[in-house]
């Protein structure tokens, strides 16, 4: 089963986000800002992770994200509330491999995702 983190200031949004995301077959954890996912992930690295564009420290918890992975791929998507090109350039260059427009919902989300295969 695949490892996927949420790093979201939002109990709510991890909330609903981790159901969907369970329910589509991920194993799901979850974050409430960048030192705690930076913690979680030395511990156990995710395969797909969703990382708020509001989150203290998010562009950093990216690139730390990518250097602890190495040669591993790790899809990492970096969550804004609009289509905002100077920072999703900025996301590019620290790491990201997505985009996610929030507040997201089960059919975008599981349209951002879905072409993930949730087998380990």
């Amino acid at each position: 089963m695949k490892r996927l983190m949420i790093v979201d200031n939002s109990d709510i949004v991890r909330k609903v986000g981790r159901r969907i995301l369970t329910e589509i077959g991920f194993l799901v954890s979850e974050a409430r800002d960048a030192g705690e996912a930076l913690d979680r992930c030395r511990a156990e690295l995710p395969d797909v992770a969703i990382v708020d564009s509001f989150a203290d420290g998010a562009l950093e918890l990216i690139a730390e994200m990518r250097r602890l992975a190495g040669d591993r791929q790790i899809r990492i998507f970096y969550c804004l509330v609009e289509n905002d090109l100077k920072k999703m350039m900025v996301a590019k260059r620290a790491g990201a491999t997505d985009f996610m427009l929030k507040p997201f919902d089960r059919r975008s989300l599981t349209a951002a995702v879905g072409t993930i295969d949730t087998a380990a």
